[in-house]
Parts: structure tokens; sequence; C-alpha cells
């Protein structure tokens, strides 16, 4: 148990339950709140995210989430997002013709999946660097959970002599897409690993492992 303290942001999205519970079994102490003190004070903060981005972000902006996100990243203090998590890390969201801003933690456009079915439900291998943290340990073969009709599909972020290259990680349904983000100290899954099994178990101990 690495005892680390971890806040689920409370912003009316998210399975908070079922994220909690993964979270502990990784072996965080969870709170679930949106207190900017403890947001702040915690070792890690995950966003989860459900539904549709401008709903999202609605909610977000509601407990002045994105402000609290940013303030821990420009401390160097840990991030996760999930799902619509990752999704609002993004400049901007595009869905049924309606452009919402996001976070702007990261360049670039969410917008529908180009694929016969949608939305994108089920197990899916990703194609992780061999550097990353939050795949250590798993196999290639590896498979987690989506369920999304909508996805970054470019990383625009310039390289920068100042900073480690971000480690990307791609899926790919009808189109790729990424599936994870790991950026200093913002990471992101488009999958959700509190429903992936001992596979997501796995990628949210090596995340609290690292706080």
């Amino acid at each position: 148990m690495s005892g680390k303290s971890v806040a689920l942001l409370d912003y009316g999205s998210g399975n908070l339950h079922s994220a909690e519970r993964a979270l502990a079994r990784a072996g965080a102490r969870v709170e679930v709140t949106a207190d900017p003190e403890a947001v702040l004070a915690a070792d890690g903060l995950v966003v989860p995210g459900v539904g549709a981005f401008a709903a999202c972000m609605a909610g977000l902006r509601g407990v002045r989430g994105e402000r609290l996100i940013g303030q821990r990243l420009a401390g160097g203090r840990p991030v996760l997002g999930i799902c619509v998590g990752m999704q609002i890390l993004f400049e901007r969201g595009v869905e049924f013709g309606e452009e919402t801003d996001g976070c702007a933690e990261w360049p670039g456009t969410v917008e529908r999946l180009s694929a016969p079915v949608l939305p994108h439900m089920g197990w899916n291998t990703v194609s992780a660097p061999s550097d990353s943290v939050l795949f250590a340990g798993l196999d290639a073969d590896t498979r987690f959970y989506f369920v999304h009709s909508y996805a970054a599909q470019t990383w625009d972020l310039p390289p920068s002599e100042h900073f480690a290259a971000p480690k990307l990680t791609w899926a790919e349904h009808g189109v790729p897409f990424l599936a994870a983000v790991e950026n200093g100290a913002l990471s992101a899954t488009q999958f959700h690993p509190e429903k992936s099994g001992d596979a997501g178990a796995h990628l949210l101990r090596n995340w609290v492992n690292a706080l």
C-alpha cells in the first residue's frame, strides 16, 4: 500500500464509485471532493468524465476545476484524466456541430471518430511506448475497456528542448486515436482503467506508485 492521497474530483460527471474503489485497490487513500484545499493538497488528482464534452466542461467550471487542474500542474503536481476527463484537457471539443472550449492544457481538438460502428464500446489493444510508466509491466496485447465516440486523433504539441517528450499511446477504431498521454505531471487515458479488470488495476497502481 502506497498510502498516497488521491483526490477524485467531484464535479457532477464520472463514475465516481467505481473509480474510488479502483483507486483504493491500487493503494491510494481516496477522497471524493471538489474542495479546493483538498484538491490542491492531495498527492494526486483524478479527473473522471462521462457523457458530453460540453456538459463536462460546464460541470468542471462550476467547481473551478479547470483552475485547480492548472494550479496543480503549475506546481508539477500529478493529474490523471479518464475518458472525457482526458478529452477536456485539450483546447476544444466538437460534438453535434457545437464547439466547446476545453482546459487547453494540450493543443488540439477532440472530434467524432470516423468508424463504421459508434460508439467504440468494448475491449481493445493499445500501442504504448516502451518507456511508458502507466503501461509498465503490461503485455503488448493487453486489452482495455473503451466507451466513446469522440477522441483526440492528432498530437499537436510541438517538441521542446526544455521538456521531456510526451509518451503517447495509440489505439485504433476506424482511425487511429490517442488512447493515453503521459506528459510530465499530466497523464490521461481515453479508456476506463476502473472498468478494465486486472489490466486497469495494474495501470492505476503504476500511477499511484509514481506519485
